[in-house]
C-alpha cells in the first residue's frame, strides 16, 4: 500500500514538471516570439472616406510609424512611404472611385520601405495628415485628408515628412567577379518575373495575383537550371518587392548575363482565349494586342509610383534605342526555342511569336525575350498557373529551350 501511494506521487510530479515545462515553453515563446512578430509594424485595416469638403484614407496599424508623403502627376497620384511592413489588411482592388481616389494599391516598395499610391480623378493636395495614438480600444492610425486643387496650384514632387521619418538608402550592390563567374563555367541567365510589391499586375478572374505566379515560376526555373550544373541563374526580385523597369535589366548587365528572360501573365477582354506567348523587341508591334499589352507593361513604373521626372532627355533616348541589330537576332533565335518547347508541354496562342516595344527588353547587347505564360483572365490557364505541377512543365520547357539556344551556339563557334 505505501509503495502505490509512493508510485502514485511520483506519477502527480511528473505531471507537474511537464506542465511546468509548457508553461515556461509558452512564457519563453511569448516573450521572443512576440518580440520577432511585432519587431515589423502592420497595417491592419484601411478604409476610404468620403468628407464634405475631402476624401479621407486612414491607415490602422500596430504601432505609430513615421511617413512621407508627395504627389505626382502624368496621372496623378498621391504616394505614400512607410517604413517596412507587414499588410493584414485585407482590402481588395477598388471597383469604383471613392471620393478623389480612384486606385488603391499597396506593396513593398524596395527592402525597408513599404508603399501605398492612391491614384486620384483629379490634382490633388494633402490638406491634413497625422498619426492618432491608440486610444479606446482603437489602434494606432495614420490619417490623411485629400482635396481637389487647380492645375496651377498642383505641385508634383513636394515632399510632406513626418518627425522621424528617414528615408532608406540601399546598399551599393556588389559587382560580380567576371573571372570568378569564367571559372564555374556555367552560363549566366537572368529571369525577372513580372511586376512585384506595390504592383500587383493582373489579378485573375478567381483572384491570382500576377507577380505571385511569375515568382513561382522563376523559383521553380531557378532550381531546375541550376541542377544541372550548367548554369548560374539571377532573379530580378526574390521575394513580393517592386524593382523598376530600367533596374531589371541592369541586373543583367552587372551580372553580365548571357539571357534574360522576363515572366508574365496577362489578362484579355475575350475570357475565353487561352494560351502562353513569346515576345521579342521591336519599333513595329506585330498586332494591336501586342502593342496594347506593351503599353500596359510600361506603365509598371507609374503603377508603383515611381518619379521619372528627374532622367535627363538623353538617358531617356538611350532607355527607348531600338538600333540593337545582332542582340535582337538572338532574342529572336531565343524565341523560336522556346515556343517549340513550350508548345510540347503547353498550350500556346496560334500566332505564339510576337514582337513590340518593352521597356524591360531593350537591353543592347543581352539576347532578351518576354515570355506570357498564360492569360489570368482564362479559368483554365489561372488555375494550371496555380498549379506547381504546371509551373515545374514550363521550368522545364524553358531548360530545354535555352540549351538549344547554347548548343547552336556552340557550332556556330566551331571552325
Amino acid at each position: 500500500m505505501r509503495i502505490a501511494n509512493i508510485l502514485v506521487c511520483m506519477k502527480e510530479l511528473s505531471r507537474i514538471y511537464v506542465l511546468l515545462g509548457l508553461i515556461t515553453v509558452s512564457c519563453v515563446s511569448l516573450i521572443y516570439g512576440s518580440a520577432t512578430v511585432l519587431a515589423t509594424p502592420e497595417v491592419t485595416g484601411s478604409r476610404i472616406g468620403v468628407h464634405p469638403n475631402s476624401t479621407r484614407l486612414v491607415l490602422e496599424l500596430s504601432e505609430s510609424v513615421a511617413y512621407q508623403v508627395f504627389t505626382l502627376d502624368k496621372p496623378y497620384r498621391v504616394v505614400i512611404d512607410l517604413p517596412e511592413v507587414r499588410w493584414r489588411s485585407s482590402r481588395k482592388p477598388m471597383m469604383s472611385a471613392i471620393g478623389l481616389v480612384s486606385e488603391f494599391r499597396f506593396g513593398l516598395f524596395q527592402t525597408g520601405n513599404s508603399r501605398v499610391v492612391l491614384g486620384t480623378t483629379a490634382p490633388t493636395k494633402v490638406s491634413k495628415h497625422f498619426i492618432l495614438d491608440a486610444e479606446k480600444g482603437a489602434p494606432p492610425r495614420l490619417v490623411l485628408d485629400l482635396v481637389e486643387t487647380s492645375v496651377a496650384n498642383f505641385s508634383p514632387g513636394r515632399m510632406i515628412k513626418s518627425a522621424g521619418w528617414k528615408a532608406v538608402v540601399q546598399p551599393r550592390a556588389r559587382q560580380p567577379d567576371p573571372y570568378r563567374l569564367a571559372k564555374t563555367g556555367r552560363h549566366v541567365i537572368v529571369l525577372d518575373p513580372g511586376h512585384g510589391g506595390v504592383d500587383p499586375g493582373t489579378i485573375g478572374v478567381t483572384g491570382a495575383y500576377e507577380k505571385k505566379i511569375t515568382l513561382a515560376v522563376a523559383h521553380e526555373a531557378k532550381k531546375q537550371f541550376e541542377a544541372t550544373g550548367r548554369y548560374r541563374v539571377v532573379l530580378s526580385r526574390t521575394r513580393d518587392v517592386y524593382v523598376r523597369l530600367r533596374d531589371r535589366f541592369e541586373i543583367a548587365h552587372r551580372h553580365k548575363a548571357e539571357l534574360f528572360v522576363s515572366l508574365h501573365a496577362d489578362s484579355i477582354k475575350n475570357r475565353k482565349v487561352r494560351g502562353g506567348s513569346v515576345y521579342t523587341l521591336s519599333n513595329k508591334a506585330s498586332d494591336k494586342e501586342a502593342a496594347s499589352l506593351a503599353t500596359r507593361e510600361n506603365k509598371s513604373d507609374i503603377i508603383a509610383g515611381a518619379d521619372l521626372s528627374g532622367f535627363a532627355p538623353e538617358v531617356s533616348e538611350i532607355l527607348i534605342d531600338l538600333a540593337q541589330g545582332a542582340t535582337n537576332k538572338e532574342s529572336w533565335f531565343l524565341a523560336e526555342m522556346m515556343v517549340k518547347a513550350l508548345g510540347q508541354r503547353t498550350k500556346l496562342l496560334r500566332n505564339s511569336h510576337r514582337f513590340a516595344g518593352f521597356a524591360v527588353l531593350k537591353s543592347p547587347n543581352i539576347p532578351s525575350v518576354l515570355l506570357e505564360l498564360g492569360y489570368l483572365s482564362n479559368r483554365i490557364d489561372e488555375k494550371n498557373l496555380s498549379k506547381p505541377k504546371y509551373r515545374r512543365r514550363i521550368a522545364r520547357a524553358l531548360l530545354q529551350a535555352v540549351d538549344t539556344y547554347f548548343k547552336r551556339k556552340s557550332k556556330l563557334r566551331k571552325p
